[in-house]
């Protein structure tokens, strides 16, 4: 691993006003220099809050798209969500490894450097965003990188410096090394739904979505995966707050909720965004060590013709096609 371990002091910035919660009961002590060859091999992250990303030289990587050149951090590249999303039709889609590769080149990223995501913190669903991001890059092989807990917001709330010329990074030679290990495919998911498996289905979408009461543009049909349970991805925040709650908290919601450790976990949505969240929630926070997403989610699989479970009959789902939801 050639990542430095960061030398990260307490954060103590004015951050109530959004009641973004730390990274973790104490507060992270300095690491020396010399000291950093012998940290595990994620010695930064999941999470940062504003004042430790100022102490640390990162490779910020700001998802916002357009909201970029209107103000950023200092030395953030211009990393637009869309980078890492795919077509129109369906969102959800996984960008191959090569397309990856050639974006993380682009963007300066190599493994030199932690990485951290950017978004703007504006709402809880804007956290997915920065989680399917996330979770990207860990599968791309990188190992330390992290979210800005509360985004963009956060850093302005903090009183930390803005800048609006643009950054342009100077490419470098990172090279993918892509793992599965995190990743749930359709043939997995039709699999779990027929019984095969006994790994637990997380539907992360509002009830509203679960229930067949609404559905995605790009989803032929409403409805969920046979077997799923919901559990929405608004439980792992702050109350109040668009800030994702400290691990300690993410272990708690994890146990109130029956999720037990030991057993395999996959999250869906409706593409792979919200699922994010729980994935990260589950796997980067609470510590679980067997969780998947599922990228393709309901729009991906309904399009495949699979099975649904709460699918409104055909004069309900047409009424609900009538009504634009």
């Amino acid at each position: 691993m050639r990542f430095l371990a960061s030398a990260l002091g307490p954060a103590a910035l004015a951050l109530a006003v959004l009641g973004v919660p730390a990274l973790a009961e104490t507060p992270a002590s300095p690491v020396p220099a010399a000291e950093s060859a012998a940290q595990p091999a994620r010695s930064f992250g999941p999470l940062v809050t504003p004042a430790e990303l100022a102490a640390v030289d990162a490779r910020v990587l700001d998802i916002r798209g357009e909201a970029y050149g209107k103000g950023h951090i200092p030395g953030a590249v211009d990393a637009p969500y869309k980078l890492f999303r795919g077509p129109s039709e369906n969102p959800g889609r996984l960008v191959t490894p090569e397309q990856i590769e050639a974006t993380l080149q682009n963007l300066g990223v190599d493994e030199t450097r932690p990485v951290v995501v950017v978004h703007q913190g504006s709402d809880q669903d804007d956290f997915g965003a920065a989680a399917r991001v996330y979770w990207t890059l860990k599968s791309a092989g990188l190992t330390d990188i992290a979210i800005l807990n509360g985004g963009m917001n956060a850093w302005a709330a903090a009183g930390l410096p803005i800048d609006t010329a643009p950054v342009t990074p100077e490419p470098t030679l990172f090279e993918v090394r892509w793992t599965d290990r995190w990743l749930a495919t359709e043939a997995e998911i039709a699999g779990l739904a027929e019984g095969a498996g006994d790994a637990l289905l997380l539907d992360a979408r509002p009830p509203a979505f679960f229930e067949g009461r609404q559905s995605h543009a790009a989803a032929p049909l409403p409805g969920t995966v046979p077997g799923a349970r919901n559990v929405p991805h608004t439980e792992w925040f702050a109350s109040g707050t668009t800030a994702i709650a400290p691990a300690t908290t993410a272990a708690d919601v994890a146990a109130r909720l029956g999720i037990e450790p030991a057993r395999e976990v996959v999250t869906f949505c409706n593409t792979g965004h919200w699922a994010a969240t729980e994935w990260f929630a589950l796997s980067e926070l609470a510590g679980l060590p067997d969780v998947k997403l599922y990228p393709e989610s309901m729009v991906g699989y309904a399009q495949s013709g699979h099975r649904l479970e709460n699918t409104p009959g055909l004069v309900a789902n047409l009424l609900r096609q009538l009504r634009g939801s």
